[in-house]
């Protein structure tokens, strides 16, 4: 059997924010796994987060790939989610000079990329400062 193309085996957590809580460490997994890198444990639960979370870093795109120069400057950062989950994403409608660490975020549903020749559409979640 063929593997699903990569845009839908991505719908749980781009889509949806899907996560896994693991039961012994409270480690919350983005996008979901099935072993806690912890300790191994493999009892969680499935969560959706809250889509709020908070700058941890970040750094400022000036020369991107063809596929993003057009938006060039832009800002990158490493979130934490409420929930504790962590996932680097663009950070969009702001000035990239005004994102800083420790700033607050909320994820939106927007347009990511257009793959390959096909033209596919991917969307996903960006970070905007809330």
């Amino acid at each position: 059997m063929a593997n699903s193309p990569r845009y839908t085996r991505e719908i749980p957590h781009r889509y949806r924010l899907e996560a896994q809580k693991f039961e012994k460490s409270g480690h919350v997994a983005f996008p979901r796994r099935y072993v806690d890198p912890t300790n191994g444990d493999r009892k969680s639960e499935p969560i959706t987060l809250s889509g709020f979370g908070t700058i941890l870093s970040y750094t400022s795109i000036n020369i991107a790939a063809d596929d993003y120069a057009r938006q060039t400057p832009f800002a990158i950062a490493i979130i934490e989610t409420e929930e504790g989950a962590r996932l680097t994403t663009q950070v969009i409608d702001c000035d990239y000079k005004d994102v800083k660490i420790g700033a607050r975020v909320q994820l939106v549903f927007r347009k990511i990329m257009e793959e390959g020749a096909s033209g596919i559409i991917n969307y996903g979640y960006k970070a905007i400062l809330v």
